[in-house]
């Protein structure tokens, strides 16, 4: 069985320990000294130094990257180190781990290859014929998972657009989990975590949180009662655009040993250079999804003034119908760096802005420095019927936005400069979006 690390790091006072403190475990081994502040420490300090060990050896601050396989072992079944085989547990992987862990205020977190990896095994851990209840308005990989593979085990979903009224009626039986986006994406919909979470634990059902629009900086759903968060890493975790990735984390130890061993045995695991690179993201996350949410409320105020625009879905705005549960739920109230809107002039509309851009570049994907827009309707949610995609405010001209880090100003101009263009000025004919980073 692979050992692990504490996933919450004992207290270690600053300054930090020297290198002539490196303890030694009983069995012979070496333990890296944990430079790692406790859960006392504010979300900033946490970032930077939760899974963050000395290096023994060299003393280095930021730790190194272990792409060994294999670990070597003194003799049968006694392995030199914590690690036996890289597909169950590694050096970079145990840190981030660590790292997520700490800044979800949670006992234990998994990493996995995908945000999507962390969707299936979470359902591949229930029973045949179990039930899920789901919010409608869910990313479309998750809705195509729920509805494309997870039936074909023997496990069905309820889709539900108004979850927080529904929930009670919803439940059968066999409901084992419900699975709650907030904010959903691509309409930014709040849901009352704490209120779904309270009804659900009444019939023992556990309740799984995407975080991914927010990070852990702005909500941490395990402090409303819910049982399970699970993120996109690839989005505002990782913060660069150049790591596909997924992390659970959670308190219980039945949830960890049921997660752990299928982790293990589907293999759908992060190499250590990307969890390397994601928990280097990691250190700037406060720094990061502060300036996007800010970039983005800033926006939001731009376009809802806009004659040229139909409603803004942000919960950051006053005018929100979702503003008293981001009050309640998120750090200082924030809306995160997320928003979608609705253009005047249809589907045409809606992909002339996107071409119109001189700082957001038209590509799906989110959370990362730069600012993106897309069409969901034809990009990120395509693969949802029209239907259904409608029923859920998922409309042909809607356009969702994510703001980087750049100047707010710039990004203010070259949204309604966009919209100008796309409601008022003539159709691009060129099909190449004018900007895709290029021109200023």
């Amino acid at each position: 069985m692979t050992k692990s690390h504490s996933p919450v790091p004992d207290h270690v006072p600053f300054p930090f320990p020297s290198l002539e403190k490196v303890l030694t475990r009983e069995d012979g081994c070496i333990e890296t000294p944990q430079r790692a502040p406790s859960p006392v420490h504010q979300f900033g300090t946490l970032a930077v130094h939760a899974g963050s060990p000395l290096d023994p050896t060299t003393g280095a601050v930021i730790e190194p990257l272990s792409l060994s396989t294999t670990f070597a072992q003194t003799s049968v079944g006694k392995p030199i180190g914590l690690y036996e085989y890289s597909r169950s547990s590694n050096p970079n992987r145990t840190n981030f781990e660590e790292a997520i862990a700490a800044l979800e205020h949670a006992r234990h977190a998994l990493a996995f290859s995908s945000g999507s990896a962390t969707t299936a095994t979470i359902l591949q851990s229930l029973a045949t014929k179990s039930h899920v209840i789901s919010v409608s308005d869910v990313y479309g990989g998750t809705h195509r998972y729920f509805t494309q593979v997870a039936e074909a085990h023997g496990v069905l979903v309820t889709f539900s657009p108004s979850i927080e009224i529904d929930v009670e009626q919803l439940i059968r039986d066999n409901t084992k989990l419900i699975w709650i986006e907030s904010p959903s994406n691509p309409t930014l919909s709040l849901v009352d975590i704490r209120r779904v979470a309270t009804i659900a634990h009444n019939h023992g059902i556990l309740v799984v949180v995407d975080n991914t629009f927010l990070s852990p900086y702005v909500q941490n759903p395990l402090d409303h009662g819910a049982d399970i968060v699970v993120h996109s890493v690839t989005k505002y975790i990782n913060g660069h655009s150049d790591v596909v990735m997924g992390v659970a984390a959670f308190n219980s130890d039945e949830v960890k040993a049921r997660l752990s061993f299928l982790q293990n045995a589907i293999g759908a695991v992060p190499s250590p250079f990307d969890c390397w690179l994601a928990h280097r993201g990691l250190k700037t996350l406060h720094l990061r999804a502060r300036e996007a949410s800010n970039n983005a409320t800033a926006v939001a105020k731009a376009l809802e003034a806009s004659p040229h625009v139909i409603a803004v879905n942000y919960p950051g705005l006053e005018s929100s119908k979702y503003r008293p549960i981001a009050l309640k739920q998120h750090r200082d109230g924030m809306g995160g760096g997320m928003l979608s809107f609705r253009l005047k002039g249809g589907h045409e509309a809606s992909e002339r802005f996107c071409q119109a851009t001189k700082i957001f570049v038209l590509a799906e994907s989110l959370g990362g420095v730069e600012s993106l827009c897309e069409v969901p309707s034809a990009m990120t949610h395509a693969g949802i019927p029209k239907d259904q995609r409608e029923a859920i405010g998922v409309f042909d001209d809607l356009v969702r936005l994510s703001c980087g880090v750049e100047d707010s100003a710039d990004l203010v101009k070259d949204v309604l400069q966009a919209v100008e263009k796309a409601v008022v000025g003539g159709k691009i004919t060129n099909g190449v979006n004018g900007t895709n980073g290029t021109k200023f």
